[in-house]
């Protein structure tokens, strides 16, 4: 969440700022009023119970014949103090209520934009891989090779479900070990394996909730909410602490199965596997000091497209303008794979600064020194990448014109030294 000091200091730049990412002035109006109710709740409820303190003393003074009386009228002062206190309450949630309610605002450095019509191409990376056949798509490819069962995952789950079966389930397999060597082994992050579902407040703390909570799955019965991306576990991992600023930067990547309610159309958006209610994706995830939070940014970013340097994949980094930055983030560029039987570009990271947004909603904050007064970090985090979009880029660029598959080098470790996937 924002700096409520900042809203109250400078209104007029927050209302300029966030109406770069659609929020309409009238929400900072509504969010200062409640400020201001608030504010004036609190002040009523200690001076009532300041005054009660005041008189009891003077009880305590006065003879016992006039203690009854004087009693009497402290009965009716706690009254008063126990409606101030539910006052309080009642202006205190709806403060809050509207303080998460209330979006990032963006990074100087984004650009200015109504949509995705005016994301900025970063750069390319590779040539797209060409063919003297018509490449297939992985809905073709994937069944041919005994990779992919579309029937039986619909069967057994229903719409947006499939099976990776044989082949299909070890290259699923091999893609993540792969991706979490290179991010333990090359890029320094320390591997952790979280828990796919977790409590209410640590959605709060990311920013998925209370805003998308028609996206995220959940127990109806326990406060158990299953993760839409590592992200949520692995930031609140600090959540309500104060982290030593020496161990900063610390860098946590993780691999996890996430779970979305996808709000799709008909269409060949959703052909395939592309889109689905559940998913592997490895995620990458930071906590530095507020001073180094852009350099981090740019070196997650690499270490997202390194990722698609060793599996040969062509690829090219968008930068999301201020319309189409997601609630939470500042500033956000997006990785996306060339699928050539497709035809098109896939999503296979997002990588985003959250400056202290994040922080200030899960309370985690650093010393900058052993004696210093804490201060928040800031969070950042990317995919490293998203399944199964990578594999669908990996099964339409090495195809071949029999239907076989080659694998990528880096790949083949992982997957006995095998290098070509045939049909079955």
């Amino acid at each position: 969440m924002l700096d409520i000091r900042l809203i109250r200091e400078r209104p007029d730049f927050v209302k300029d700022e966030l109406a770069k990412v659609q929020c309409p002035p009238s929400a900072i109006d509504a969010l200062l009023e409640a400020d201001r109710v608030r504010r004036e709740a609190l002040q009523a409820l200690e001076s009532r119970r300041a005054e009660r303190t005041r008189r009891s003393k003077e009880i305590g003074a006065l003879p016992p014949e006039e203690r009854k009386a004087a009693g009497a009228a402290l009965k009716s002062l706690s009254d008063e103090i126990a409606a101030a206190e539910a006052a309080a309450a009642d202006a205190e949630a709806r403060f809050d209520t509207l303080m998460l309610e209330v979006p990032n605002l963006p990074h100087p450095d984004v650009p200015v934009g109504p949509d995705d019509s005016a994301n900025v191409v970063v750069r390319n990376v590779g040539e797209p891989a060409t063919f003297d056949f018509t490449p297939l798509p992985h809905w073709d490819i994937g069944p041919a090779l005994g990779a992919i069962d579309f029937e039986r995952g619909v069967k057994i789950s229903g719409t947006r479900f499939y099976v990776l079966t044989g082949i299909g389930a070890r290259l699923q397999r091999a893609l993540i070990s792969f991706m979490l060597d290179v991010h333990t082994r090359d890029h320094g992050y320390v591997e952790v394996y979280p828990p796919a579902m977790v409590k209410e407040q640590c959605l709060v703390g990311t920013g998925n909730l209370p805003k998308f909570a028609d996206t995220v799955y959940r127990d109806i019965e326990e406060d158990f909410w299953f993760v839409p991306t590592a992200e949520v576990p692995v930031t609140n991992l600090y959540r309500e602490e104060i982290i030593d600023g020496a161990t900063l930067p610390i860098r946590h990547v993780a691999y996890s199965p996430c779970f979305r309610r996808e709000k799709m159309s008909a269409g060949r958006d959703v052909r395939g596997i592309k889109r689905g209610h559940q998913f592997d994706k490895v995620e990458m995830v930071k906590f530095v000091r507020p001073e180094d939070s852009d350099a981090a940014l740019a070196s997650l970013l690499d270490d997202a497209e390194d990722i698609c340097r060793r599996l040969g994949l062509a690829h090219r980094v968008i930068q999301m303008c201020t319309g189409d930055l997601s609630f939470t983030a500042a500033i956000k560029f997006d990785v996306e794979v060339w699928a050539p039987g497709c035809g098109e570009w896939l999503e296979v990271s997002s990588c985003s600064s959250f400056r202290d947004f994040q922080a200030r909603r899960a309370n985690i904050r650093f010393r900058p020194t052993p004696q210093a007064k804490p201060e928040y970090v800031h969070t950042l985090n990317g995919s490293g990448l998203a399944l199964p979009r990578v594999l669908i880029a990996v099964l339409e660029t090495y195809q071949q014109a029999d239907g076989s598959v080659r694998v990528p080098e880096a790949l083949r470790p992982y997957l006995g030294g095998l290098e070509v996937l045939r049909p079955v």
